[in-house]
């Protein structure tokens, strides 16, 4: 499974970007998406996450009611709408994508996941 994450950039503080992960490959394994974010200096840190089977979805405290993750079957294709961005947004956003294990790992850890795309930049800043 290949990933390629796009979308960022530069926005202003409460402005919005809507970011991409593009699959490809060996897709029909995969049953859930995840967004993580990292700092210079600081761990990845998990953002958001969506699993194929009843839809469930996922969101750390500090983006709640703020991110929206959501997904298009027919283009393999997660979406992280992020509104009201903040400074402390900023950082290298990740997409990964996880396929069935033996034993079940929460979708909020970043061993759940696979697959890994290449990450991409948001910056917020006035």
């Amino acid at each position: 499974v290949q990933l390629q994450a796009s979308g960022g950039g530069l926005v202003q503080p409460g402005g919005s970007l809507r970011l991409s992960c593009a699959a490809s490959g060996r897709t029909f394994n995969v049953n859930g998406m995840g967004w993580f974010r990292q700092t210079p200096g600081k761990e990845r840190v998990f953002v958001s996450a969506i699993q194929w089977s009843g839809v469930r979805l996922y969101y750390a405290d500090s983006v709640k009611g703020r991110f929206t993750i959501s997904r298009d079957n027919a283009k393999n294709t997660v979406y992280l709408q992020m509104n009201n961005l903040k400074p402390e947004d900023t950082a290298v956003y990740y997409c990964a994508a996880r396929v069935p294990r033996p034993q079940s790992v929460p979708s909020t850890k970043m061993d759940a996941y696979s697959y890994w795309g290449q990450g991409t930049l948001v910056t917020v800043s006035s």
